[in-house]
């Protein structure tokens, strides 16, 4: 039997402590969920009421890879979810509200995906992003130019960005939008991806194929698509180390020499959530979203 630990008044089964998650690191589960834990509160406002995509890993990330979109098997029936619409007919997915639902989670092994839309208003965008995907040999570095290049553009439009590092090679652009749906904001976003390109030839690719992308920043701007998720801010990567999907300040962008300067594990979280609080924290400030021109 797993312990069962009570959370905000709801019990919740928390199994395999012990077990290691990251054999390079010795991280385990328990290390995992304690990180949950602490991290809470500048977590869960970024899942909150938005329906969420579980990327699982249970036996670490050199097991089985899944996801997980609709409600899990066995989810308890104080966990609240949502309707979505799909191209193939509603369904149900979660929404992590709350700390006892973060920690059920958590005890999945996952990383957390959400949309750039709420479930109350799927029909609306309220996040443009921009995941910038380094191809060998080129590295964060080069994304950290990037994003400079896009920060500048976006603000001749009246959009202020942030920015955080993806937990893997390269780093997400997140804006606060309003007023258009998520196929309007994918049009504007690959505007700006081909217009980079066209500004950045050397550095820039605004399409996937994978025979252009070596030593080129790939701008994915198709996570705006309202079908499409995005790896939530301070979700862990399943990848060889814990690392964490971590807002950074524009000065760290600007002064990245390094990739490894953007490599954050999970041990790092709360020194710089106690130096830096919640560097995104503005997303929530809807009097500072953007229409689109």
């Amino acid at each position: 039997m797993a312990p069962i630990t009570e959370v905000e008044g709801r019990r919740v089964a928390l199994s395999n402590l012990d077990k290691v998650l990251y054999p390079e690191d010795g991280f385990t589960k328990g290390e995992l969920l304690h990180y949950y834990a602490t991290t809470a509160q500048v977590l869960l406002p970024h899942l909150r009421d938005r329906p969420v995509s579980f990327l699982r890993y249970p036996d670490g990330p050199d097991g089985q890879l899944f996801f997980t979109k609709n409600v899990p098997p066995g989810t308890p029936d104080w966990v609240t979810t949502a309707e979505v619409p799909r191209s193939e007919g509603p369904a149900r997915m979660v929404l992590v509200q709350d700390l006892a639902t973060l920690m059920w989670a958590a005890n999945l092994v996952t990383e957390f995906h959400t949309h750039q839309w709420t479930a109350d208003d799927p029909g609306e965008a309220d996040r443009l992003v921009f995941d910038l995907d380094p191809g060998p040999p080129a590295t964060v570095v080069q994304c950290c130019e990037v994003a400079l290049w896009l920060r500048e553009r976006l603000a001749a439009d009246g959009i202020e960005a942030y920015a955080k590092t993806s937990g893997a090679k390269g780093l997400h652009l997140l804006a606060g939008v309003r007023g258009a749906s998520s196929e309007r904001v994918s049009e504007y976003a690959k505007a700006l991806a081909v217009e980079a390109e066209r500004a950045l030839p050397e550095l820039v690719v605004h399409r996937m194929t994978r025979s252009l992308r070596p030593g080129k920043v790939f701008v994915d701007w198709s996570q705006n698509a309202a079908r499409k998720t995005t790896a939530a801010p301070y979700t862990v990567r399943a990848r060889s180390v814990p690392a964490v999907s971590t807002p950074v300040t524009w000065d760290e962008v600007a002064g990245c020499g390094r990739a490894e300067q953007f490599v954050f594990r999970a041990a790092d979280a709360g020194a710089r959530v106690r130096n830096h609080g919640d560097l995104l924290a503005p997303l929530f400030d809807r009097r500072r979203a953007a229409a689109l021109p």
